[in-house]
């Protein structure tokens, strides 16, 4: 079964983005981006993501169940990051 191509540009336009926090560290090797957001396609639930961008071989992305549990989580990742807290659970590479 053959599918039609997806621009991404047509995929993002069909979903509504919440942002939730977005932060920047600064290392050694240079940027590390931390941004959680709500995601959800038009007329959908909304799930929650934390990703991380700018580290290698280490996880990059959280899924969260509800606002409250983003909201710390995010909070969690930021800890982890600088050495404050342990690694949050439900981590995906």
């Amino acid at each position: 079964m053959d599918f039609p191509p997806v621009r991404m540009s047509d995929m993002l336009d069909r979903m509504n983005l919440y942002p939730i926090a977005d932060d920047v560290l600064f290392a050694p090797g240079g940027k590390v981006v931390v941004r959680t957001y709500g995601v959800a396609p038009a007329g959908a639930s909304i799930s929650y993501r934390t990703w991380v961008t700018g580290l290698r071989d280490q996880p990059r992305y959280w899924h969260w169940g509800h606002f409250e549990d983003a909201a710390s989580g995010h909070r969690r990742v930021l800890e982890w990051l600088t050495g404050r807290g342990p690694q949050p659970s439900q981590a995906l590479t």
